[in-house]
């Protein structure tokens, strides 16, 4: 609240951080919000907004072009100039499709029970080398049980 009441008396990011005695990193984040929201910055918005794939693409056209970030977020009524940022890096990285709208939800065929089809030929010898160990194991608890009645 402090920082804010600061901005709105002409102080920058970089003085306000120095009178406050905190890191600069943090104060220029608000300040650039600031300038975008104004006191809107302290509240948090509800839900998160979704941007289509063409208007991603053509600010991140613009800021790539030599325009501001902070100028850019404010036009388009970005929380942050971060994410502007934050796509251009992934137009960079990745190209035009990182910025495409991810599906929502798991995707399909990706059950936490992973249900693979198996041959028929994988399940039998699954199934043969289980009895053998039943089997292994029912011979050594007779053989325990019958040197348990000699000891008797």
């Amino acid at each position: 609240m402090w920082a804010v009441a600061s901005f709105e008396e002409g102080l920058a990011d970089t003085a306000v951080s120095t009178l406050l005695g905190v890191p600069r990193g943090p104060v220029r984040h608000l300040y650039q919000r600031w300038r975008i929201r104004g006191r809107g910055a302290l509240v948090s918005r509800t839900g998160r907004p979704s941007y289509s794939f063409e208007f991603k693409l053509a600010l991140v056209k613009r800021f790539l072009a030599g325009e501001e970030a902070v100028a850019l977020a404010e036009e388009a009524g970005l929380s942050s100039p971060v994410l502007l940022k934050t796509w251009a890096r992934k137009y960079r990285n990745e190209g035009e499709e990182a910025l495409r709208p991810k599906p929502k939800g798991r995707p399909p065929g990706s059950t936490s029970s992973k249900l693979v089809e198996e041959s028929e030929l994988e399940r039998l010898r699954r199934e043969n080398e289980y009895l053998r160990a039943q089997n292994a194991y029912l011979g050594k608890l007779r053989a325990l049980m019958d040197q348990k009645r000699r000891t008797r």
